[in-house]
């Protein structure tokens, strides 16, 4: 009995305190709460919303190289346009990229270069895509380049391990030839050759190119002799 009676009077004790916490603090613990709650539905619709946004760029993006796949040119520019002023720059440099290939596959190579030489020099960019833009655009001026140009430009990127090594240390290669450097070039085709994270194609022409200055670049002759090395 005496336990029930305490605990009887425990319980209303608590709740006369919480009366009083109620009366005395009420409206400021009534605004903590309801404003926790719009801040976490406020976050929960802005979540949303940006995977929205992302959604929608990303599906009109596939879209308009979609368009671009098939020849219809002035529409995939179209679905592009506002990617490249509004999108991410992800997007926005994928698209200025995108766009300064379709302007050097008009034979604009002037107009090309210029285009992808803003999107290296953009810092806003992601640097995979600056870095791609600049590969992009020695290969556009690399008839007009002075080797030793392409080499200071692209030396830095002609890396194993770098995104674009291949691209980059092929174009390095050949500025070499032009200096006589032909050991040199043939020691980055081979590596190039060998390089497995870099596209078949590319391999197998820098394999070419080092076997002609006498450049032993490949890994599995049985396999090379299939032409199936690196699949």
């Amino acid at each position: 009995m005496q336990e029930t009676f305490l605990r009887e009077v425990d319980d209303a004790l608590r709740e006369d305190q919480l009366r009083t916490l109620l009366r005395t603090r009420g409206t400021p613990i009534l605004a903590l709460v309801v404003g926790g709650l719009v801040g976490l539905g406020g976050w929960l619709w802005y979540s949303d919303h940006k995977a929205g946004v992302r959604d929608q760029q990303s599906e009109t993006f596939i879209t308009a190289l979609d368009a671009l796949e098939a020849g219809r040119n002035q529409t995939a520019k179209q679905g592009m346009d506002p990617l490249a002023k509004d999108g991410n720059p992800g997007y926005r440099a994928a698209i200025q990229i995108t766009e300064a290939g379709m302007a050097q596959q008009a034979g604009k190579d002037a107009d090309a270069a210029k285009m992808f030489a803003a999107v290296a020099a953009d810092a806003a960019l992601p640097g995979p895509y600056r870095d791609l833009a600049t590969v992009r655009e020695v290969s556009a001026n690399f008839d007009k380049l002075p080797p030793q140009t392409v080499i200071d430009r692209l030396k830095p990127l002609a890396v194993p391990g770098k995104a674009w090594f291949g691209s980059a240390g092929e174009l390095v290669a050949l500025a070499y030839l032009k200096q006589g450097k032909t050991e040199a070039a043939g020691a980055l085709l081979a590596g190039i050759a060998k390089d497995k994270t870099v596209p078949d194609t590319l391999r197998r022409r820098t394999r070419q190119l080092a076997g002609q200055l006498g450049i032993d670049a490949v890994d599995n002759p049985a396999a090379a002799a299939r032409g199936d090395e690196g699949q």
